[in-house]
């Protein structure tokens, strides 16, 4: 069946009721004020922001991505400083986890200047380093991307596994009591157990901190469609993630993000999400396929990553027609994206799910172009 963003009533009643029965309820160690969390202070409004020389010949600008940074947090809050800006999502005995997105390796995962920009916010108001740590789910990942050499002394970081794995049930690092059950398992898993039906959420995340920042990179996903700031939690920050996109036909995405997304510690705990856009991929995603990396030279801030995800659809798919390929909801596959149908529905059901804005005539995307 082929995607369309206006899905039929049957299907969207069907999907919604399948998800509003997966998320499993489990109070976090202690969260956010009440005003934070998804979709935050300002749902629909995102802050798009561009600057012609963030990156040179493949490298960030450290002055640029200053700029870039101070003008997005504060047009995003209204913030009168950067310091202030930042005093509006944390404050001192906060314990704040930052969430980076390192699948496309060397190539195309969060950058060392971004990172240390968002940790340069946190102290600057009052979070000591002992009080930051960089998460992600597996240990040899993020260290591939050369991530835990850009950290300044004292920042931790925690991964919940050490590598990726076909099998991804390995508890370790993950709260047995804290998980989002759907009836979705991997070909040959028991249909009656449990545990194959469900995806744990993170101890970092569950446990550790009580406020998360959200650092995605804007990249296509064969079988999400895009993996941005909803991805980015879900795929993130949970195991057993491979029974969402089984194979090219078995993909079960556009329930699963959402799913996940959904749960009270996600709610209440993210913040803020910043994605980086600097450098960008519009195909054969979610790793770094060099043909189709471009320089966006952009960023966003938002704290409702569904306005963000659905902004960030839009240029990706802008870019695609401009190398005259077809959009994400109706592209099929071919030799760099295999799976029959991506499922970029996970933002409008994240949407209906109230975890942020989808509908456009309701987004205020605020756009500041820098030199």
């Amino acid at each position: 069946m082929t995607y369309n963003v206006h899905m039929g009533s049957l299907r969207r009643d069907f999907l919604k009721s399948a998800f509003l029965a997966a998320a499993a309820q489990s109070a976090p160690v202690r969260a956010a004020t009440p005003k934070l969390g998804i979709p935050g202070p300002y749902p629909g409004r995102v802050v798009e922001v561009h600057h012609p020389g963030s990156i040179v010949s493949g490298t960030y600008q450290a002055e640029p991505v200053k700029a870039v940074m101070r003008k997005g947090m504060m047009e995003l809050t209204g913030a009168p400083s950067w310091t202030d800006a930042w005093k509006v999502f944390v404050e001192p005995g906060d314990v704040v986890g930052i969430k980076v997105s390192p699948v496309g390796g060397p190539t195309l995962s969060s950058d060392a200047l971004v990172l240390n920009q968002i940790i340069d916010g946190l102290k600057q108001a009052g979070i000591p380093v002992k009080d930051i740590i960089v998460i992600n789910r597996y240990a040899e990942e993020l260290q591939a991307a050369n991530i835990d050499k850009w950290l300044p002394d004292g920042v931790r970081w925690i991964a919940a596994s050490p590598r990726y794995s076909e099998n991804q049930l390995d508890m370790g690092g993950y709260d047995r009591d804290m998980f989002m059950e759907l009836a979705v398992i991997k070909p040959g898993d028991d249909p009656l157990d449990s545990h194959f039906r469900r995806s744990y959420v993170a101890k970092t995340v569950a446990q550790q901190v009580n406020k998360v920042i959200n650092l995605p990179v804007l990249k296509h996903h064969q079988s999400a469609g895009v993996t941005i700031c909803l991805k980015n939690l879900s795929h993130g920050c949970v195991n057993n993630v491979n029974r969402s996109h089984v194979n090219a036909t078995a993909n079960a995405c556009g329930v699963f993000i959402p799913s996940v997304v959904s749960l009270p510690v996600f709610r209440q705990k993210v913040v803020l999400h910043i994605c980086d856009a600097v450098k960008a991929s519009y195909h054969g995603g979610p790793g770094a396929r060099q043909q189709y990396v471009w320089e966006n030279k952009t960023m966003y801030f938002a704290t409702d990553p569904v306005a963000l995800d659905k902004t960030g659809l839009r240029a990706i798919n802008a870019k695609r027609a401009s190398v005259g390929m077809a959009s994400i909801e109706l592209s099929k596959p071919d030799k760099d994206s295999h799976f029959l149908n991506c499922q970029p529905e996970h933002i409008e059901l994240a949407g209906i799910l109230g975890l942020g804005v989808f509908d456009d005539k309701k987004i205020e995307l605020k756009k500041f172009e820098l030199s």
